[in-house]
């Protein structure tokens, strides 16, 4: 029976891809690096845009917008390139990924946001560092700095003069799906995922996007 095909319209994609039978795609810096090089340059060639990442030893999250139907053209790209370069790099054969990659397509502001934190959140959650600023292989490093990749969504970045305005939206809501509504329209005004987090006293070590968004992932 032939597969079903995956989404293609314009919008929001959270994605994830594993090594096949849950073996290391990742084993030394190089290849975090080149992925991510990789990941970049596709990105560019194709119109994608780049919200949030987080590369692991044996998998990797996606989240980012596209603007043509292309997604599969471009996971194809950078999967099998740098199946190429992982094969000739450890002197192996066959394929690295386990089957194609999955891909959910994303609607909602508030759970756009949710993603993001939890993307972020899995070096932590596999306890691989004690802090994401830790951790050199994520978007998160990059909202802690001055520049940012090309490819990864620059309005991202925190607006700190303002984040006792940012602390005032939050202070008197208490119902969640208001809340919801201000964390989506947070994120559209500019404010980083990282400083909504702050400004709301997420606890990392506790999974805060389940938490407090009541995700299943």
């Amino acid at each position: 029976m032939p597969r079903k095909p995956h989404i293609e319209i314009a919008g929001y994609y959270y994605i994830i891809n594993r090594g096949i039978e849950q073996r290391v795609v990742f084993k030394e810096a190089d290849d975090y690096e080149y992925f991510e090089e990789l990941m970049c340059f596709y990105m560019k060639s194709f119109a994608i845009t780049l919200y949030n990442y987080c590369l692991m030893g044996n998998h990797y999250h996606l989240l980012i917008k596209i603007q043509n139907e292309n997604l599969s053209k471009f996971m194809r790209q950078l999967n099998m390139n740098y199946a190429i370069y992982f094969n000739k790099k450890y002197k192996r054969t066959g394929h690295l990924w386990q089957g194609r990659f999955k891909s959910w397509y994303v609607t909602d502001e508030a759970y756009l946001y949710t993603l993001m934190c939890y993307i972020e959140q899995n070096p932590l959650k596999a306890n691989m560092v004690k802090d994401l600023k830790e951790y050199p292989y994520s978007s998160y490093r990059y909202f802690l700095e001055d520049v940012v990749p090309e490819c990864l969504e620059a309005t991202n970045i925190d607006k700190k003069p303002e984040e006792e305005t940012l602390r005032d939206l939050f202070e008197t809501i208490s119902d969640k799906q208001e809340r919801n509504k201000t964390i989506a329209q947070a994120y559209k005004d500019g404010y980083s995922q990282h400083m909504i987090a702050k400004v709301l006293g997420l606890n990392q070590a506790m999974g805060s996007c389940h938490y407090y968004y009541g995700t299943n992932l």
